[in-house]
């Protein structure tokens, strides 16, 4: 569980596939944004309109995620969606149909900053697909508050995994274990994100789904701190060879990871 950190630093573009950004849509902004402020430190300015109501949340000047308010008459899932770099985020969106995906939303541009896509594979898990211009993504890793990593939930790996590998050209690296259905997908040799089949362990009311990481500085701590601000604690913290890391929810119910790295 390593954030795919390229060579050229967090201000170069991303090689297609990459996960680049995260953002959230909710229904009530201003309290999402005093929840997060309050756990992550983070801090908000506008964002491009294109889809209503929009801040880009920033940790120390850098920009780490994007929010973004509903339509009061959209009762859609509340939930944080990695979105994918891409070079040519049209043709991309054409793969991803070809493919047996939906694309929801979009190609559209989104203001300077660059040209947007969400999209669904065939499983119906939701994710964005980024085309930079102005906002390369992300600017900032590694630190708590940031994103760490983007994991896919979903039935079972093997059919879903050729989605992917063909749209983005992952390779991927298997864990090989009778009773763990786990692929690693790479980029240039590096991870870049995961698929966990998990089966019938999959919630309800959720099915297929891309989980996030954020990175924080204690596990522990930070589950206190989501309870005293009014989200939930869905899994509790564990050790993991990653780390110290659990899952949790904000007021929204919108369902995140956290992950204390190894000191």
């Amino acid at each position: 569980m390593t954030e795919a950190r390229e060579s050229a630093g967090p201000h170069a573009r991303r090689t297609p596939g990459t996960p680049c950004w995260v953002s959230l849509m909710v229904h009530g902004l201003a309290t999402t944004e005093e929840f997060y402020g309050e756990l992550f430190g983070w801090e908000f300015r506008p964002g491009p309109q294109q889809l209503g109501p929009y801040v880009r949340a920033l940790l120390d000047g850098h920009e780490v995620a994007g929010i973004g308010q509903l339509p009061p008459d959209r009762r859609l899932p509340v939930a944080w969606t990695p979105y994918l770099a891409s070079d040519d985020v049209d043709h991309t969106a054409e793969m991803v149909r070809l493919c047996g995906g939906t694309v929801a939303v979009g190609p559209l541009d989104a203001a300077e900053a660059g040209r947007m896509a969400i999209a669904s594979d065939p499983a119906g898990a939701v994710f964005g697909i980024w085309q930079a211009s102005a906002l390369l993504g992300t600017a900032l890793s590694g630190v708590p508050g940031t994103p760490a990593w983007n994991e896919l939930l979903t039935f079972e790996t093997e059919s879903v995994t050729k989605f992917y590998e063909t749209v983005f050209g992952y390779a991927e690296e298997p864990v090989v274990s009778a009773d763990f259905d786990y692929v690693t997908l790479h980029i240039g040799g590096r991870p870049v994100a995961g698929i966990h089949g998990i089966g019938h362990g999959l919630p309800r009311d959720r099915g297929p789904h891309w989980l996030t990481y954020f990175e924080v500085a204690d596990a522990d701590g930070t589950l206190r701190q989501v309870a005293e601000l009014g989200g939930r604690v869905v899994r509790p913290a564990h050790d993991s060879e990653h780390g110290r890391v659990a899952t949790v929810a904000d007021p929204e119910g919108a369902v995140f990871s956290v992950v204390q790295s190894p000191r």
